[in-house]
């Protein structure tokens, strides 16, 4: 990130680092019971290629395991890198066997918030 900021790189560069949120503290009662990923919160982190530094959208519950505030569905985050990237993905729609699909599964909002 240094490199990229020092050589005037991130304005157009954009960095992304996603994962998985974490484990629950309790398992799930099946077979082989084991802990839980976390289902509903995962975390991403962008930065640079038109992103607005120091932005936070979304809260989690204490145990990390539901959105509390400002939800951001993988649509919204797969729809907003689109149009970081120049894409709009509303025009990446094509019918296959009746149905409309793209990468935003016809659906997601760029969230705004995020874009400087």
């Amino acid at each position: 990130m240094k490199d990229l900021k020092a050589r005037g790189l991130l304005d157009d560069t954009l960095v992304i680092w996603g994962g998985e949120f974490g484990r629950t503290p309790m398992g799930e009662n099946r077979e082989s019971t084991g802990r839980n990923h976390h289902i509903e919160c995962a975390t991403a982190w962008l930065a640079g290629g038109g992103t607005r530094p120091g932005t936070i959208v979304g809260q989690t519950d204490e145990l990390g395991f539901s959105a509390v505030e400002d939800p951001v569905h993988v649509h919204d985050l797969h729809a907003t890198i689109l149009h970081l990237l120049g894409l709009e993905h509303t025009k990446l729609t094509f019918k296959f066997q009746g149905r409309d699909f793209r990468l935003t599964d016809v659906k997601g909002n760029v969230v705004r918030k995020i874009l400087a």
